[in-house]
């Protein structure tokens, strides 16, 4: 089961003592506040659990088999997976899910919190969801097809720091918690290698930390590392990566020590999608397509009047320990972009501008975990059964839908222009003394993409490129007087602009952005960086709307 939905619906006993001695320390004696410390710092790192240095091994293929025409399928108690629950009218088989009666099958969904590789692979149940990133980790070994894709996390995932860290850069040589091959934990090291930093993993708390990357430590799951971050006291947790309520939860808890430094809502790197077991999908294929069919529909239901649907929703995900009312169902339905027909086609053929796409999200996923974890990666293709989402498009199924995503805004909010979510040195080979950027290089090709993606992924966000040269003439200009070094500062910081105009308009002409949402400055040599090759860069300053 995707492990999104391992919310932990009991705080931790321990975690609650460390609030409240927390909470209390002004009125205890400073040995007893010491001990306080101690005790949650101890608590803290018990909470760290040891790194994997390997992918887990999924256990042997197998083959699922309907039994009395019913369908297993297998969900955690996540809003993104409300169209299912819609279009089977609740959890349980029955005649007037629309699988029934317009497919001729039944389906049964159970809810569980429990990774089921091993039992989807087995052949135990027929299908699944999770996200685009677990399929780049796993690769070869995951028995399953990808047939369609349910929707887009919008806002449900984030990262929580202390408040002094305002962008993902300030996360250089920093450590934070997460849960291991998780959706958090890629969104963490999607986020730095956007900004240009590597991720190393550490084995615990005590271990130092890499001064010049952004350091990871794990818990059993994504809730648990925040309960790390809020009880420790040595200072070395800066922050963690979850999904909501724990990313308000832990805001809250924290006094106003700790922000919401940036989450999914506009970010549309998290993905889910719905894995069938392989031979399941090859031997009834009929079946198959009814589900794709079913769970459109249920999407376009949830999508075009929600409210008719809360009460299902609500009743299905409500658990003893964490009720759902029509209230929370409606709130927590805001955070989740459903896909139709048209989104799903642009999205595995890469053709959707306003998001991330299949194969991008899985190639930035083996970029981001790196050959040390996944060694031999496969081809996304591998994973792809479009075949039923082709035959509706020809029979007309989607008539009437479009791919209709657009920028989520706060109200009253914008891209915070003081604030970028980070920033990256990218360099461009221009021809000598030129603001003409050479694109036949593969180089400059790669970083136009880059820039390309960041716009893609992030609906309504901007880039603002900083053109720079290098200061190797600065000590000779200052010889011929301060009038000289003046006029050439000018021209150094017109001809810096005009390298990053230049990429501008390569954005634009060649690769149709808006250039409404690219900005450019030149900072001529003001901002040096170690040597003269570094300093002859464009950096991209990302602001996201939040």
């Amino acid at each position: 089961m995707t492990t999104r939905g391992k919310l932990v619906f009991t705080i931790i006993f321990l975690a609650i003592v460390g609030l409240g001695v927390t909470k209390w320390w002004p009125k205890l004696k400073p040995g007893a506040a010491a001990a306080a410390r101690e005790e949650n710092a101890s608590a803290a790192a018990e909470l760290i659990v040891a790194t994997q240095t390997e992918v887990p091994r999924l256990g042997p293929a197998g083959v699922y088999q309907s039994k009395d025409n019913v369908v297993d399928l297998e969900l955690s108690v996540y809003a993104g997976y409300a169209g299912i629950v819609a279009a089977n009218g609740g959890l349980e088989p029955n005649d007037n899910s629309i699988f029934a009666k317009k497919y001729g099958f039944k389906v049964r969904i159970k809810l569980s919190e429990e990774e089921s590789w091993n039992a989807l692979n087995a052949g135990k149940m027929a299908a699944s969801a999770t996200t685009v990133d677990v399929l780049a980790v796993y690769g070869r070994q995951f028995n399953a097809v990808v047939p369609v894709q349910l929707g887009f996390s919008r806002g449900a995932d984030g990262v929580v720091v202390k408040t002094a860290i305002k962008r993902i850069n300030d996360l250089k040589g920093k450590v934070l918690a997460s849960a291991q091959f998780t959706e958090a934990d890629f969104f963490i090291r999607y986020l730095a290698q956007e900004a240009g930093m590597t991720v190393k993993m550490l084995s615990s708390l005590d271990a130092e930390a890499d001064p010049n990357a952004v350091n990871l430590v794990y818990s059993e799951d994504a809730m648990k590392a925040c309960d790390a971050f809020t009880l420790d006291e040595t200072g070395k947790l800066v922050g963690c990566v979850t999904w909501a309520p724990k990313t308000t939860d832990t805001v809250k808890e924290s006094a106003g020590k700790a922000h919401l430094l940036t989450t999914n809502r506009n970010l549309l790197i998290i993905a889910d999608i719905l894995v069938v077991n392989k031979g399941f999908a090859a031997a009834e294929p009929e079946k198959v397509k009814g589900l794709v069919a079913g769970i459109l529909e249920g999407n376009q239901m949830v999508r075009n009047n929600a409210d008719a649907s809360l009460d299902v929703i609500s009743k299905a995900f409500s658990t003893k320990d964490e009720p759902w009312d029509k209230a929370r169902a409606k709130m927590e339905l805001q955070k989740i972009h459903f896909s139709n027909g048209p989104e799903n086609l642009s999205f595995f053929s890469g053709a959707m501008d306003a998001a991330g796409s299949f194969s991008g999200i899985y190639q930035s996923a083996i970029y981001s975990y790196g050959s040390d974890l996944v060694k031999d990666p496969v081809d996304s293709e591998r994973f792809l059964d479009l075949k039923h989402l082709k035959a509706l498009e020809t029979a007309g199924a989607f008539a009437g839908q479009a791919v209709s995503i657009a920028p989520i805004k706060t109200q009253g909010a914008g891209p915070v222009e003081s604030d970028p979510l980070l920033s990256k040195n990218i360099r461009f080979l221009f021809q000598p003394n030129s603001a003409v950027l050479d694109i036949t290089n593969a180089d400059n090709l790669k970083s136009l993409g880059a820039l390309k993606q960041m716009l893609q992924i992030s609906p309504g966000s901007t880039i603002l490129l900083r053109g720079h040269v290098d200061n190797s003439k600065v000590e000779d200009f200052k010889k011929q007087g301060d009038s000289f070094l003046r006029t050439m500062a000018i021209k150094a910081t017109d001809f810096s602009k005009q390298r990053a105009a230049e990429i501008k308009k390569q954005l634009v002409e060649r690769d149709k952005m808006d250039p409404a949402r690219i900005e450019v400055m030149g900072r001529g040599w003001e901002e040096p960086l170690s040597s003269n090759d570094e300093s002859r860069r464009v950096e991209a300053q990302w602001f996201t709307l939040e």
